[in-house]
């Protein structure tokens, strides 16, 4: 597999599991209607965790152009490859709401909250004011990228021992702190935006609703959508260049 099919197939895999656990959640009687902020949260955390592992040791399991772009800026990652990447995800996440819709095909119809089917692909401030909006995504992906490469520093003058340590650490624990960061970032910084974080897994579910005979859909608040496509990015490249400051 190589790195682009690696990011469409992560980030499909992180779109079905999140979006899949607000479907659940929010879509008329569904098993977990009603389920709560903890269940969307814990979900989309396990589908981060689950997409990391499943495709970290073949692309770097970016599944979010913010954090391509973030590595990019800061020297880690070749710009050469960041139209690549990106396309992935944006392919991926499009793919990962399609299932979604799928899999939920019998609940689109019976129920009745335009809103609800579409925060079961994107996302909407709760409070509709751009600017909070855009802060609160801002700030959320900063927090990402700092402790996604914080979990990966190996300390100056370790020994070989000691680096050996924490690679082992990284490949085995590291997307599951991952996870619990995102865990983290949804329960407490979540609750304005839907914490989107994540430019790929906002807009290609964006595209999908827009296209998709989903019943009573509504319109996909293409007004909105600018706000979790670039502040993610900017929160991001905040975030890793904050990082390489402290560190």
């Amino acid at each position: 597999m190589n790195p682009y099919l690696a990011e469409i197939v992560g980030t499909a895999l992180l779109v079905l599991f999140g979006n899949g656990v607000v479907a659940n959640v929010v879509l008329a009687r569904s098993k977990g209607h009603a389920g709560g902020w903890i269940v969307i949260t814990a979900g989309w955390a396990f589908g981060v965790a689950i997409a990391v592992y499943a495709v970290g040791r073949i692309s770097g399991a970016h599944i979010n152009p913010a954090v391509t772009v973030a590595l990019a800026s800061a020297g880690s990652f070749s710009w050469s490859l960041v139209p690549g990447y990106i396309a992935a995800q944006l392919a991926g996440g499009f793919i990962g709401s399609v299932l979604v819709f799928l899999a939920y095909y019998a609940h689109w119809g019976v129920t009745d909250d335009p809103a609800g089917k579409l925060a079961c692909h994107c996302t909407a401030p709760a409070v509709r004011r751009m600017g909070p909006a855009f802060m609160t995504e801002f700030i959320g992906t900063a927090v990402l990228l700092f402790g996604v490469l914080a979990f990966g520093r190996v300390a100056m003058g370790a020994s070989e021992a000691e680096a050996a340590w924490v690679a082992a650490v990284g490949t085995w624990f590291g997307p599951a702190l991952v996870g619990l960061l995102v865990f983290a970032i949804g329960l407490s910084l979540g609750g304005p935006t839907g914490y989107a974080i994540n430019p790929a897994r906002d807009l290609g579910p964006r595209l999908a609703h827009a296209v998709l005979p989903i019943p009573g859909k509504g319109d996909s608040d293409w007004a909105y959508a600018w706000v979790p496509i670039v502040a993610p990015i900017a929160g991001g490249v905040a975030g890793a260049h904050l990082f390489q400051a402290v560190f």
